[in-house]
């Protein structure tokens, strides 16, 4: 599933990987209980910019022109992202780097009022949503650099297990 600094990989690196890309969101069933898996930055519409920058990187117009650079412009392309996104964390407040209320509500009754596992905002908890009347639980995951976590989901539920 692409995410906020992966969006570039395609099918030729799927193939070569022995992965398999899927949409954002994907559904599935884990131990009989209807769960939504998505990266998380979709959700965090209250961050205005973000969502224009997001909606351009995924262009393919953007990507195509993008990938056509030589490595070493592409590389210092990435660079400066980077380093404005490091800029862009410190200047906004936390709340609008957060997933909307209402956008997880969205999200959450499109599919059925399932169980909703994402990352992107990397602040580890389980969350419970009434959604219509309903108790819809979400989870969010650890950051692969800091916290070494991970999300164990079984027949029991979901629980968070530090690694």
């Amino acid at each position: 599933m692409h995410g906020n600094r992966d969006f570039l990989f395609g099918p030729a690196f799927a193939q070569a990987s022995g992965a398999r890309l899927v949409d954002d969101p994907v559904v599935l069933d884990l131990f009989g209980k209807k769960t939504v898996l998505t990266h998380g930055d979709a959700l965090c519409t209250d961050d205005r910019e973000y969502q224009v920058f997001r909606a351009e990187v995924r262009s393919e117009s953007w990507k195509r022109d993008f990938l056509a650079k030589p490595l070493t412009e592409r590389k210092r392309r990435i660079a400066a992202l980077r380093a404005r996104s490091e800029i862009e964390k410190k200047r906004k407040p936390a709340e609008i780097m957060d997933v909307n209320a209402g956008a997880v509500e969205t999200l959450l009754r499109a599919h059925g009022y399932p169980r909703l596992i994402h990352g992107h905002t990397h602040r580890p908890a389980r969350h419970e949503h009434r959604v219509d009347g309903r108790v819809c639980e979400r989870w969010v995951l650890p950051d692969w650099y800091e916290s070494g976590g991970v999300l164990v989901c079984d027949e029991k539920g979901c629980r968070a297990e530090k690694l």
